[in-house]
């Protein structure tokens, strides 16, 4: 086993632990593998939903509500990153001496427990590697464990407890929290001027991704990103490159748009291995499919079991998620918060055969919204419409003076909306038969696509 850091000790000679927001997508996949290896879990919650069913169908007492009787018999407890200080359940924790435990601590702990952790991080890309990873790996019968930031359709979760020392584990580099992990495998899809109200400029950034993949033993990343390369730079692991240029160790040829994404054929050093029929849409969905090929080829899957895997990957949740399809308009959903991920969604969306590409948008922090205000008035404008509602101002004061309105200026044909019911009603008025509807937004615009799919139907 790896050599344990100290807080990973809180986890030894213990058996109960108390998880506050049980229910929470990274909370949830932790609670899954910790139950597996025989820790005896409780959990509360605030709201019900299908992680809680899951959680109690293997036997976890969950309690609605955060009360301080909840901890009583702990061991650890362990609470979510959204859980603040002040969190009855902390409280009486830290009164009756019991040891308490972050979220990403809690994983980087569980790493050092298998042999081969596939660190998957970048900028961009994150949830949907890990998941397809997870999904060609768990379809060909590796048996892997896995913590994925969206849904998995084909497993009906954020994660899994497979029987391999395999655990796929999506890697987020928001304040520093992925160097808690112990990664043997990192997979470096690309860097980003994001997450600089932490970082402070680019070289910190491009450090941290340095920092992490310096951990792991064998290192994937995208060769055709300069950064990437960068932070590659003097690192010991070995090094794997894919991409779309014919200079990398895996990359593609003959790509060209079919009837749900991209057709093209996987090279690895000259050598053809095997044709891809992509069914998530979108040409950056080339790289992220070259990026989780090369990982599970070389954990020796072969070229034809990867592509029977891949080929049914239909997305991960809020990941380009088609919600439905109603008698003016396709509806779909996507997590695209930043610049470059809104640009890439909106361009997949026109390559595809709508009359009209519609983005309603809730700008995710005022702080990235400020410092990046032209980039985002410039991919918005790839859409036809644009609707945009209030920023999501999440853990920040706007202290920038920034509003939506900011974003709207710069804009051809945009509507600002000040509430989700608003938004219903906009789209509504301004979709036309034909159209793709895309909410995005890393908040929770996907309320809007809920309400309306429900008021459709």
């Amino acid at each position: 086993m790896k050599e344990l850091r100290s807080t990973d000790k809180l986890l030894v000679g213990i058996k109960r632990i108390h998880m506050i927001g049980i229910g929470g997508s990274g909370m949830c996949p932790l609670a899954e593998i910790l139950h597996t290896k025989g820790y005896i879990l409780s959990g509360s919650d605030n709201n019900e939903g299908d992680t809680l069913n899951r959680i109690r169908n293997l036997g976890i007492k969950v309690y609605m509500g955060h009360n301080p009787e909840n901890v009583d018999g702990a061991e650890l407890v362990v609470y979510s990153a959204a859980i603040s200080e002040d969190n009855p359940e902390r409280v009486a924790a830290k009164e009756k001496g019991i040891p308490t435990m972050e979220r990403s601590l809690l994983l980087g702990a569980i790493t050092r427990h298998y042999d081969n952790v596939i660190g998957v991080c970048g900028t961009h890309g994150k949830t949907t590697v890990s998941s397809m990873i997870t999904q060609i790996l768990y379809l060909n019968k590796m048996e892997p464990s896995a913590v994925i930031g969206g849904k998995l359709p084909v497993i009906n979760s954020n994660g899994l407890c497979g029987k391999s020392d395999i655990l796929v584990c999506e890697s987020c580099e928001f304040v520093n929290t992925f160097l808690e992990l112990s990664p043997d495998i990192s997979v470096l899809l690309n860097i980003d001027n994001d997450h600089l109200d932490f970082f402070k400029t680019m070289e910190n950034l491009v450090d941290s991704f340095k920092r992490f993949i310096s951990m792991s033993k064998i290192c994937f990343l995208n060769g055709d990103d300069p950064l990437s390369l960068s932070a590659a730079e003097d690192v010991s692991a070995e090094k794997i490159t894919f991409g779309l240029s014919q200079k990398n160790t895996y990359y593609s040829k003959n790509s060209k748009p079919s009837k749900y994404g991209f057709t093209f054929d996987v090279y690895k050093n000259e050598e053809f291995l095997i044709n891809l029929d992509l069914k998530v849409p979108g040409r950056h969905n080339v790289l992220n499919a070259l990026a989780a090929f090369a990982v599970c080829h070389y954990l020796g899957v072969e070229p034809k079991g990867i592509k029977s895997a891949i080929e049914e990957f239909k997305g991960a949740g809020r990941r380009f998620e088609f919600i439905g399809e109603f008698e003016n308009f396709v509806l779909a959903d996507d997590y695209a918060h930043h610049p470059t991920e809104i640009k890439a969604t909106l361009q997949a969306a026109k390559d595809l055969n709508y009359k009209r590409v519609v983005a309603v948008f809730q700008p995710f922090t005022f702080s990235r919204t400020a410092n990046l205000k032209d980039e985002f008035i410039d991919a918005l404008s790839v859409a036809d419409e644009v609707i945009l509602t209030p920023i999501m101002g999440s853990r920040e004061v706007n202290t920038y003076g920034i509003s939506s309105n900011d974003l709207a200026k710069g804009l051809k044909s945009c509507a600002t909306v000040q509430d989700f019911d608003e938004a219903v009603e906009q789209i509504l008025k301004t979709a036309q038969k034909g159209d793709i509807v895309i909410t995005m937004g890393g908040g929770d615009i996907y309320k809007v696509a809920r309400r309306l799919a429900e008021k459709l139907q």
